[in-house]
């Protein structure tokens, strides 16, 4: 092949990449506008008034009254209090899933017992039970423990989940080796002290995705905490519906509350999502 075919065949395949490169970043734009277009639209719409709404040609910019909406959210439910008790249910509720989440992954991954198969599939098959048809006998239970009405009653019937064990045991046989538990309990080292130095470092991007999703299903959790807690004692969730509940709904003021209440979300999501491509990296570099 001669030197002049050589360019020819090297600039068709730059203008190849470049124009898959264009596509690629095409789609890319495309969907995470469409991913931003609805938080853009909740502010713009709890930054000015309902009659935005009424208008033929909406307005694209946020207007002045994002702050006078948010205060009378504050001031028409008790959103301060329901914002303590989203955070401390859903940072309970992720501390604990993601702890027994990845105890129960390297059991079952891991460790060698009599039943463990069986006793995986039964944790499996709990997945086929629906939510809803648990919610009478865990209130009547709740009811007995005298804890009706109080956050002990969201927080505790969530501290693990089946989805999370199944998916932490699946993500724990990929990426632990058996020749590296057999080396650290060489080395004199103890079970739990092999969880804790050699699974829970190899398995940080799964147990922080895990804890991610779970920290976003418990603050958008609506169903439960509407059953079992009172309306002195709410969470995010069951304020939001406080403020569409009248004969008349003013979206400024739900959607105002509703951008409040995405915020904590949006910070969740940007610390465990550094550490989920931190711990990528460093499994990428150590590979």
């Amino acid at each position: 092949m001669t030197a002049i075919s050589l360019r020819r065949v090297t600039r068709r395949a730059q203008t190849g990449d470049r124009r898959a490169s264009f596509w690629v970043y095409g789609l890319l734009i495309a969907f995470m506008l469409g991913s931003v277009f609805p938080f853009f639209w909740s502010f713009l719409v709890a930054s000015r008034d309902s009659s935005m709404l009424t208008e033929r040609v909406p307005p694209l910019l946020p207007g002045g009254n994002f702050l006078s909406n948010a205060a009378r959210v504050f001031d028409t439910v008790p959103f301060w209090k329901a914002l303590g008790n989203s955070v401390v249910v859903s940072g309970a509720v992720t501390l604990s899933t993601v702890l027994f989440s990845t105890l129960a992954g390297f059991a079952f991954a891991k460790l060698r017992f009599r039943g463990r198969d069986g006793l995986f599939l039964f944790v499996v098959a709990t997945l086929a039970v629906p939510t809803q048809l648990g919610i009478i006998p865990l209130y009547m239970a709740m009811g007995e423990l005298g804890w009706a009405g109080h956050l002990e009653a969201v927080i505790v019937p969530n501290l693990v989940t089946a989805i999370g064990v199944f998916w932490m045991r699946q993500y724990t046989a990929q990426v632990v080796p058996y020749e590296l538990i057999e080396a650290a309990r060489v080395d004199g080292c103890s079970m739990i002290r092999v969880y804790w130095h050699v699974c829970l470092p190899a398995v940080r991007p799964a147990a922080a995705f895990l804890g991610m999703f779970t920290f976003m299903t418990s603050w958008n959790d609506f169903l439960w905490p509407l059953v079992v807690l009172n309306a002195d004692n709410p969470t995010v969730q069951i304020a939001l519906e406080r403020l569409q509940s009248g004969y008349y709904v003013d979206y400024s003021l739900v959607l105002a509350g509703t951008t409040l209440a995405t915020i904590p979300i949006l910070f969740v999501f940007v610390v465990l999502g550094r550490q989920i491509v931190a711990g990528i990296m460093q499994g990428a570099v150590k590979g």
